[in-house]
């Protein structure tokens, strides 16, 4: 167990607190100073690390990240080689921590890390994840119902539910760091694959600030996107779908054929429907590509799984042994 030694001579859990960043420059001190004050508060309770996962900033996130791991050992940080997805980011930084819990913590400080505290009660109880659920957020009408649409259409289409409301603001007992690590999928979508895994686990409802400062570089696009990977990772629905319409096509073209021979039979001078015709082939190789499409995000899938790409590669680090590092 990755516990600290207090000067009691009792165990003291390590908990790690992993920040993934991006062009986050504005944003490192201030949020280094809220860490450090709170790891004061709880000294008593438990010991500290900072794990930065830096995705090939091109700001001085990274500059300003050697200043103070100089300063502070308890900052540890791996540099990707260049900018492997968000996802990646997080699953890559809780591989790399020690600590016997982890807290997943976004550098533009919306998600307020002296929730920890709580967080920690409730991991102590015996909850082997617990989970922040934005019970207000700074975003506009039309962001906000786009996630919740989202969110409604994935625990649908789903095999297990996602918590609504819950990003990526969690603390996870390192078991189950140790089975996401197994995790062979080659798009993630850890908000789907750590309530599948299943254990005890709880939500703490908070109100989500403003961004502190610097751009958010979560787009629709990138929402979007991200909510796919959640349906087709984590559901068989979409294929099922495209049989069941592919069946249902054909039923009606087979009656449609029946109906044409019968009218042709009672009426042979009605004119040769010309525009019918192409209406029905248009909307049939766009049915037939609507479909390929869904099949093809399957292969895809699997195409990439096979070809075993790396989860990140690191560049550099801060703090960390060569021994240390995974990727």
């Amino acid at each position: 167990m990755n516990s600290k030694q207090n000067d009691q001579g009792s165990q003291k859990p390590l908990i790690s607190i992993c920040i993934p960043v991006h062009n986050e420059a504005s944003n490192i001190e201030v949020l280094y100073k809220r860490l450090d004050k709170l790891s004061a508060s709880m000294r008593d309770k438990c010991a500290m690390e900072f794990i930065f996962s830096d995705n090939h900033s091109d700001d001085e996130t990274w500059d300003i990240l050697k200043t103070l791991a100089e300063k502070d050992t308890r900052i540890r940080a791996i540099r990707f080689s260049k900018n492997f997805g968000f996802q990646r980011s997080i699953l890559a930084n809780y591989l790399h921590a020690r600590g016997d819990a982890v807290m997943q913590l976004d550098a533009d400080l919306q998600d307020p890390p002296e929730m920890l505290i709580e967080f920690f009660d409730r991991w102590s109880e015996g909850y082997l994840v617990v989970y922040g659920i934005r019970r207000s957020r700074d975003e506009g009408v039309f962001t906000e119902a786009f996630r919740r649409v989202g969110y409604w259409i994935i625990n649908k289409l789903g095999d297990h539910e996602i918590p609504c409301d819950a990003g990526d603001f969690r603390l996870m007992d390192k078991k189950i760091i140790k089975l996401l690590a197994k995790s062979t999928a080659s798009n993630l979508y850890l908000r789907g694959s750590i309530p599948a895994l299943g254990f005890k686990q709880i939500g703490i409802p908070y109100d989500r600030g403003p961004r502190l400062l610097g751009k958010s570089k979560f787009t629709v696009l990138k929402i979007l996107n991200l909510g796919l990977t959640g349906i087709l990772n984590h559901s068989n629905v979409p294929l099922r779908v495209s049989s069941f319409i592919g069946a249902v096509v054909l039923l009606l073209s087979f009656l449609g054929a029946i109906y044409y021979l019968a009218l042709r039979l009672l009426h042979p001078d009605l004119p040769a429907g010309l525009a019918s015709i192409h209406i029905l082939v248009l909307f049939g190789i766009g049915l037939n590509c609507f479909l390929l499409g869904v099949i093809g995000e399957y292969l895809l899938r699997i195409y990439l799984l096979l070809r075993q790409d790396p989860i990140a590669i690191v560049e550099d680090s801060l703090n960390f042994e060569s021994s240390e590092l995974l990727l």
